[in-house]
């Protein structure tokens, strides 16, 4: 943080308008003009999700994105 200090860098935050965007992006997805799988990593079973969530914290075994299947 000092080096970032130091050179005397501007850090902004704020949050998404998630709702804004959902609606027309999943529109978007279901129609099969936006493929979002590629960010998908993992499929695994509900009940590993613990260790699922583990490997993603972990950012092991090039995790991005797990989908949990029932």
């Amino acid at each position: 943080m000092g080096g970032f200090m130091n050179k005397g860098l501007t850090m902004k935050t704020g949050q998404t308008h998630m709702h804004r965007y959902m609606r027309p992006l999943l529109e978007r997805i279901e129609a099969g003009q936006i493929d979002p799988s590629f960010v998908i990593t993992h499929r695994i079973p509900l009940e590993q999700a613990p260790e699922a969530y583990k490997t993603f914290r972990d950012k092991k075994d090039g995790c991005i994105k797990v989908v949990l299947e029932p």
